[in-house]
C-alpha cells in the first residue's frame, strides 16, 4: 500500500522525533508525496495522499489551522507534519480534536529538527517505495494474466506477501472509470486507498484492465468486511458526487490461484453494477456462481429465450415487470405477500401479474423442476442480460 504513516514514524520516530498527537485511525494512510504548506493556496492542486508539511507561518491561530485540517480533508490528504516551538508553540486542542474526526494524521515535529533533512530522507523512501509497488503491481498482473508458470512472480512477490498463505481480490469501479483520463483516474484511486484504512502491507492496490484492485494477503473475514464497511461509509461521506461499485473475489490458498479471485471478483463487480448494489460478494450469489463459469454466452442465451420470449415481449411492449415479478415469486416459494414487500406492490397487483404470467408461459407453475428451469431463466435475464444482448 505505498509508504504509509506508520512507515514514516519507523523512519523518523527517533532522528525527527515525531510524535503522531491525532488522527491515529490514519495510520495506514500511503503517502504519494512531502509539499510544503505555508498558505491553502497550493491544496487546489493536491490529488490525494499528499503529505503536508506546515511551520505555521500561514497558521498562527486556533482559526486558521482548523481551516487547515478542512481543507486537507476536503483535497485527501494522507496526513499533516507541523513544525512546532515557534510560529505554533502548541497545537490548540480543538484542532486535534478535528483531526481525529476526520482521522487525518498530525504529526508533531519539534523546530530544532532541520525540516530540510527530513523532507529529502522522506521523499527518497517515498520514491523508492513506489518504484517497489509498480513492479509489486506487475507481479501481480502477470499471476492474472499467466498463473502458470508460478516460479516468477512468486519470486517477486515472497519479499512483500506470504505466497503460499490466503489471498482474495476485491474489484472497484464507478460508471464513469473508463472514460477518465489518466489523470482523474490517478485522482480517484488515491482518494479510494486513503478510504481503505487499517490496511498497511498486508494488501496491495493498483490499477488494472478498467478497474481499481485491492489484493488482500492473510485477511480474515472479519478483518476485510470490517474494511470494506469502512470504505463504503467514507466514500458515501466523502464523494457523494461518484458512486462506487464492489466486488468481492472469492478467497484463494495460494498466490497461483489469484487469478481465479480476481475473475470472481470483476464477476461479482459486474453484478454489482447492473443491480445499481454498492457491494457484491461472488461468494454470496447462490445458483447465479454457476452462470460465471458458463463460457457459452450463447447456451445462456438460447435458455433465456426458450422459457422466457413470451414475458420479454410483454414488457417490452407494455413497459411491464413481469419477468422481475416471475423471478421473486419462484425465490420466495410462492409467497405473494414476501413478492408484494419487497417489490412494494399491493399484494392483488401480485396476484393479477402472477395470472397473466401463467396465461403467457402456458404453464401453471406448479412442477418443482418446472419451476427451478423458469428460475434460472430469470436469473439469466436479470443478472447476465448485459452480456447477452
Amino acid at each position: 500500500m505505498g509508504f504509509t504513516v506508520e512507515d514514516m514514524l519507523i523512519v523518523g520516530r527517533k532522528r525527527y522525533k515525531m510524535d503522531l498527537v491525532a488522527g491515529k485511525n490514519g495510520w495506514a494512510n500511503s503517502i504519494s508525496w512531502l509539499l510544503m504548506v505555508e498558505d491553502t493556496t497550493i491544496t487546489t492542486a493536491f490529488m490525494g495522499k499528499e503529505l503536508a508539511v506546515t511551520t505555521g507561518l500561514g497558521f498562527p491561530t486556533k482559526e486558521k489551522l482548523i481551516e487547515l485540517i478542512s481543507i486537507l480533508n476536503v483535497h485527501h490528504a494522507a496526513g499533516l507534519v507541523v513544525n512546532t516551538g515557534f510560529y505554533i508553540k502548541d497545537i490548540p486542542k480543538e484542532v486535534l480534536d478535528l483531526a481525529d474526526e476526520c482521522d487525518l494524521p498530525i504529526i508533531e515535529v519539534p523546530w530544532e529538527v532541520s525540516m530540510a533533512d527530513m523532507i529529502k530522507e522522506l521523499t527518497v523512501s517515498i520514491f523508492l517505495q513506489s518504484q517497489t509497488d509498480e513492479q509489486i503491481s506487475s507481479a501481480f498482473i502477470t499471476a492474472i494474466e499467466h498463473p502458470e508458470p508460478a516460479d516468477e512472480y512468486r519470486k517477486e512477490l515472497s519479499a512483500s506477501f506470504d505466497t503460499d498463505g490466503r489471498f482474495q481480490v476485491v474489484a472497484f469501479a464507478t460508471k464513469t472509470l473508463d472514460s477518465m483520463d489518466s489523470m482523474d483516474r490517478k485522482r480517484i484511486g488515491y482518494r479510494l486507498q486513503i478510504y481503505l484504512e487499517n490496511i498497511s502491507h498486508n494488501a496491495h492496490f493498483f490499477y488494472y484492465n478498467g478497474y481499481f484492485l485491492l489484493i488482500f494477503n492473510a485477511v480474515d473475514d472479519a478483518s476485510r468486511d470490517e474494511i470494506m464497511e469502512g470504505f463504503l461509509h467514507r466514500v458515501k461521506q466523502r464523494m457523494p458526487d461518484q458512486e462506487v461499485f464492489v466486488g468481492i473475489g472469492s478467497p484463494v490458498n495460494d498466490v497461483s490461484d489469484v487469478h481465479i479471485s480476481y475473475k470472481r471478483a470483476e464477476y461479482a463487480l459486474k453484478c454489482a453494477m447492473e443491480e445499481g448494489k454498492l457491494s457484491e460478494s461472488f461468494d454470496e450469489l447462490g445458483l447465479e456462481r454457476l452462470f460465471y463459469a458458463v463460457s457459452d454466452t450463447r447456451l445462456l442465451k438460447e435458455m433465456r429465450d426458450e422459457l422466457l420470449k413470451p414475458l420479454m415481449e410483454y414488457d417490452e411492449k407494455h413497459s411491464s415487470d413481469l419477468i422481475k415479478t416471475l423471478s421473486l415469486y419462484l425465490k420466495h416459494n410462492g409467497s405473494v405477500s414476501k413478492v408484494s414487500a419487497e417489490m412494494f406492490i399491493h399484494k392483488n397487483t401480485i396476484i393479477y401479474r402472477m395470472g397473466k404470467i401463467k396465461e403467457l408461459l402456458g404453464n401453471d407453475l406448479e412442477d418443482g423442476i418446472t419451476r427451478l428451469s423458469y428460475y434460472l431463466a430469470t436469473l439469466i435475464y436479470i443478472k447476465n442480460n448485459h452480456i447477452l444482448m
